[in-house]
């Protein structure tokens, strides 16, 4: 039976993105030693896209697929204020017929995608704090 998921986030400063999803956005987490973090997510959904191409990840010869993590907010404007008071600049908005999104710049210079959804999750809704 499946009971979860696990995300792996590839970074090149490791360190300092842990720190920011700790710090700044306020993840809440284990460390399962020497620093190592894994953070407790909100509840997820995943939806399968076309690839069009896209890399895949190479693992032990296998080739698992590609992903990109989406947090989800009820106000992305709102969000983003909430960031930039923090110091962190966001990317422009966009408002797609699917959400209104955005990304968060990391530390290491990589990005998380936030949006707010304009269709039904597929999870039953809680207010989480953050």
């Amino acid at each position: 039976m499946l009971f979860g998921a696990h995300i792996l986030l590839y970074s090149d400063d490791a360190e300092a993105d842990r720190g920011f999803l700790r710090d700044t956005l306020g993840l809440a987490g284990i460390d399962v030693g020497r620093g190592w973090l894994i953070f407790a997510l909100p509840p997820s959904e995943v939806a399968v896209h076309p690839s069009e191409g896209a890399p895949r990840q190479a693992l032990g010869g296998h080739s698992l697929l590609g992903a990109e993590l989406y947090f989800m907010c009820d106000d992305v404007r709102a969000y983003v204020q909430r960031l930039a008071g923090m110091g962190v600049v966001c990317t422009e908005i966009s408002e797609e017929p699917w959400g209104i999104r955005t990304t968060i710049p990391l530390p290491s210079g990589g990005e998380l995608g936030l949006y707010q959804p304009l269709h039904p999750t597929a999870f039953e809704r809680k207010d989480l704090p953050g």
